[in-house]
């Protein structure tokens, strides 16, 4: 009898265990949330492709570990509007019953739900938006950093740029948080390098016609036009500055923040010669192919911009943090995601600092000629490997409250 009431007690015991641990994951479901432009400029680099990667990084893990966790995935568009955006999160946050919120590309919106996300004790994932300053003054301990921002970009196809002879800038700059940091960051580096900045234009999120501001830009007999623009405004950028002959009157592009799905749009014959600075790119070795065949599949054959492999890779992640916290507390598993190195198909190897960036190797490519070009979507050739603890802001210079002075 003594034997089978011990027997009876400690498995009691193991189910409040079960219970205890379950408890901490509110409502018994981790949700996660997508968020980003689903119809706007930038929908091709996020949209419904980052909600498939979402969901393919949500099977895929508890495939692989044979999680006992329940995780559903909502999304919702900001339409590229902070109040929009914010609106959501909270709503997301309060009623709806959401842990996590990935991509939000846009980087007034980014900040706004990076606030909202530390105020509500939540977490947020960020791979949509650049500014840097999640990373610094704006850093926060729900706040994950994961694929580029404005640094890595003036340092990547900035640095490039101004080696090859660029060294007189003019910016087209989206009038915007992303643009104002990544013009900053970028102007830091030519001048760093000993190059001028001759002016720069702010131009209207979302312009339709370019000819007035790419007038300026040609006026100003700079050698390099730097787009500190994304998405649709980038293309529509670089094909009328087509049309004006800015690149036959002698200048040069620097399209600062450009996706696969941007070149797509533009073709080879337009893009052909551009450097750009990416973390990701479908044809880097087999593991990057084979998943990026699988995300065709589920995506109308196309394949993966460098935003969606962010949010697969993000959310693998914090659901392997989620599992290793045992909880789904905001601060404690953002704290656990730095914790724990991260190690998928995408990135490979690497970890989250202090401060919320995500450190990874960073490639400089450059888009091929239309002759060099085998099949759909082959449009890149690596010129450079920038290695992670190169390819982003060092820790101690972004003023990150997070981090401890020295």
């Amino acid at each position: 009898m003594k034997r089978n009431a011990l027997w009876s007690l400690m498995a009691g015991l193991g189910l409040l265990a079960a219970a205890s641990a379950q408890a901490q994951i509110s409502g018994n479901v981790v949700k996660i949330g997508v968020m980003n432009d689903m119809s706007g400029l930038y929908a091709d680099i996020g949209g419904p492709g980052s909600v498939v990667a979402a969901k393919m990084a949500v099977e895929d893990y508890l495939k692989a570990t044979k999680s006992s966790l329940k995780v559903e995935v909502v999304s919702a568009d900001h339409q590229n509007k902070p109040d929009v955006g914010s609106s959501i999160a909270r709503k997301w946050y309060e009623t709806d019953g959401v842990d996590m919120i990935a991509d939000v590309p846009t980087s007034s919106v980014a900040l706004a739900v990076n606030q909202v996300t530390k105020d509500m004790g939540k977490a947020f994932v960020n791979t949509g938006a650049a500014s840097s300053d999640l990373t610094g003054k704006d850093c926060s301990p729900n706040t994950v950093h994961w694929l580029y921002d404005t640094w890595m970009l003036a340092h990547g196809t900035g640095s490039a740029v101004v080696k090859a002879g660029g060294d007189s800038w003019f910016f087209l700059t989206a009038d915007y948080a992303f643009g104002h940091a990544l013009e900053r960051d970028t102007s830091e580096v030519v001048k760093a390098a000993g190059g001028k900045v001759l002016g720069s234009v702010k131009v209207p999120l979302g312009t339709a016609d370019f000819s007035s501001f790419l007038l300026q830009a040609q006026s100003s007999k700079a050698k390099i036009v730097g787009l500190a623009n994304a998405g649709g405004d980038t293309i529509n950028s670089i094909k009328q500055a087509a049309e004006f002959g800015i690149v036959k009157g002698g200048q040069k592009l620097a399209g600062l923040l450009v996706f696969l799905p941007d070149i797509h749009g533009l073709g080879l014959n337009t893009a052909q010669g551009l450097n750009i600075t990416e973390a990701f790119y479908w044809d880097l070795n087999d593991g990057t192919r084979a998943w990026s065949k699988r995300f065709a599949a589920l995506h109308g054959g196309k394949h993966p911009s460098s935003d969606h492999a962010g949010v697969y890779a993000g959310v693998l992640h914090y659901l392997k943090a989620v599992d290793a916290a045992k909880t789904d507390d905001g601060a404690k598993v953002v704290a656990k995601m730095k914790e724990l190195p991260t190690d998928d198909t995408l990135f490979g190897k690497g970890t989250v600092r202090a401060d919320g960036r995500k450190i990874h190797p960073v490639y400089l490519f450059e888009v091929k000629k239309p002759s060099e070009s085998k099949a759909p979507y082959d449009y890149y050739k690596v010129v450079q490997t920038i290695p992670a603890e190169q390819a982003f802001r060092p820790l101690n210079e972004g003023n990150c409250p997070l981090v401890a002075k020295k």
